[in-house]
């Protein structure tokens, strides 16, 4: 059995239990939990995927997380997620949640930001490189092709939120 993950309705609402894999195969919407992490000085981190991953191989991403199991919250599944991918603790301040349209398939995704103060320990399954960016470099890096297009989507609603025009680099 794979991972269990809620599949939910176009409000959100929980339907049923259901394997993940099936839920992307057919379609069905999913809870996703991310969080942005940024520095003390304010940079985002920006990592790469690995080249043999199922979803996205090769690709840069700014986002961290994943699917949230059956039953567990956004923010518990974004905390345990920074856990598993870059091996801290923090805590994760709930920004914006949407209906993803998703790149493999649609998905409501929670997006978290937290500001990380310890070394990273990412695991390799998951990210192979990473670095601290300000928003200005983030912006152009996220247009480049070799960026996940759910990340992308992603950023325009997180800038068109928080820094749209600001002008801080």
């Amino acid at each position: 059995m794979g991972e269990q993950v809620d599949r939910v309705d176009e409000q959100d609402r929980v339907l049923a239990v259901v394997d993940r894999d099936e839920a992307i195969r057919r379609r069905w919407l999913h809870r996703i939990a991310t969080t942005v992490c940024r520095d003390p000085a304010g940079r985002f981190l920006v990592h790469r995927r690995p080249d043999d991953d199922a979803r996205f191989p090769g690709r840069y991403n700014w986002l961290v997380g994943g699917a949230a199991e059956a039953g567990e919250s956004y923010a518990a599944a974004a905390a345990r997620e920074l856990a598993e991918e870059l091996g801290v603790r923090a805590e994760a301040r709930f920004v914006l949640k949407f209906r993803c349209r998703g790149a493999i398939s649609p998905y409501w995704l929670g997006v978290h930001e937290a500001v990380i103060v310890q070394d990273l320990t990412p695991d390799p399954s998951e990210i192979v490189w990473h670095a601290w960016l300000t928003r200005a470099e983030l912006r152009t890096v996220v247009a480049d092709d070799s960026f996940v297009p759910d990340g992308r989507e992603a950023f325009e609603r997180y800038e068109a939120l928080t820094g749209a025009g600001d002008g801080s680099g």
